[in-house]
């Protein structure tokens, strides 16, 4: 890891309050309505005051974000963070659901390939037979052409889902520049 500037961590911690809002509390896991793949444990420090990035979910591989809810979370604020969780968890169960279609159908290849020759799951004990190169090739460009529709699918609401976060961030952005203005002009008066 590179070492920071001097000012460096100034810096982020300011830019960490102006994105979060100020003081307030991290968003709760949701429990039993969680997306099924959202197994990990951790769990950042209650008197955080910014979003925490966990460590890898096992299924999707995707790192899970807690997010910080500020204590004074204006309804629109509220919204971007909603909208943020929403697409994290519908992110999440995509990803899930491919990478266990993936590793169930890559798996039944390898059996169907190895029964094909004569050969069991493993050749000699202790070593598990395998198929060469080209034929896993085979095995990924099948499973993209058969789910090449549902990739095209996820890519677009991928894409206006990321549009509509990137919207609500300049609404939030403008709406704080406006609070930040008129806190300045009542401090003149």
């Amino acid at each position: 890891m590179a070492a920071l500037r001097p000012g460096a961590k100034a810096l982020r911690w300011s830019l960490c309050r102006a994105v979060s809002g100020g003081a307030g509390r991290l968003a709760p896991d949701r429990g039993a309505d969680a997306a099924p793949s959202r197994v990990s444990r951790f769990c950042p420090p209650r008197q955080s005051s910014c979003d925490w990035i966990g460590p890898p979910d096992k299924h999707s591989n995707l790192r899970p974000v807690h997010f910080y809810i500020p204590e004074n979370e204006t309804p629109l604020e509220q919204k971007l963070r909603e909208l943020r969780q929403e697409t994290q968890e519908w992110n999440q169960r995509f990803w899930a659901n491919q990478n266990l279609t993936f590793n169930k159908e890559k798996e039944e290849f390898i059996h169907s390939r190895l029964q094909a020759k004569g050969l069991g799951l493993q050749t000699k004990p202790g070593q598990k037979a395998t198929v060469s190169a080209e034929e896993m090739a085979d095995f990924y460009k099948e499973f993209l052409r058969k789910n090449f529709q549902k990739h095209m699918c996820y890519n677009r609401d991928w894409y206006k889902r990321n549009f509509a976060i990137t919207f609500f961030m300049g609404k939030v952005a403008v709406e704080r520049m406006w609070r930040k203005l008129r806190q300045n002009r009542k401090m003149s008066v």
